[in-house]
């Protein structure tokens, strides 16, 4: 059966959530999609690295697809650079991260299938990165949300 068209709207979230200097800006959460896909812009400013631990996941994949500048992704220890155009799907179980080494911001768009994270894991982490007021995030805290939320931090 299928959702009535009634229901169907054009999603982007008004809400940018700040993780230090990065941002992420749901375009369509799970809610909205039947828990099929969550849809997020993920922006990293040059010569930024991630503050959070790399980390796996293991109930959903994680496509990545490049608008402007480039990101690295380091999967399994093996870099990709992922650029305008260009895509990248990280299989569940697969331990990656990334970063953005060159001199250009970039963007991405992370679509997560099924939709296991939206929202809230980001705002929680973005009040432990608050806290750390620039320093380190806590890390035990950092690791007590990643896996409340589906993801396990990397050893």
């Amino acid at each position: 059966m299928t959702a009535p068209t009634s229901s169907l709207r054009i999603d982007p979230s008004d809400e940018t959530i700040r993780l230090g200097p990065l941002a992420v800006r749901f375009l369509i959460t799970g809610e909205r999609a039947n828990g099929s896909v969550a849809v997020f812009e993920l922006s990293v400013p040059s010569a930024q690295r991630l503050a959070a631990p790399a980390h796996s996941h293991d109930h959903y994949e994680e496509t990545i697809y490049g608008i402007e500048g480039v990101l690295t992704w380091t999967v399994d220890g093996t870099a990709f650079d992922v650029g305008p155009g260009q895509a990248l799907c990280i299989p569940r179980g697969a331990i990656h991260r990334f970063d953005n080494h060159g001199s250009q911001d970039a963007k991405v768009l992370c679509a997560i299938t099924p939709a296991a994270i939206g929202p809230q894991y980001f705002r929680e982490v973005a009040e432990v990165m608050t806290a750390s007021a620039g320093g380190p995030p806590d890390r035990v805290k950092m690791g007590e949300i990643m896996r409340r939320h589906g993801l396990t931090p990397a050893p």
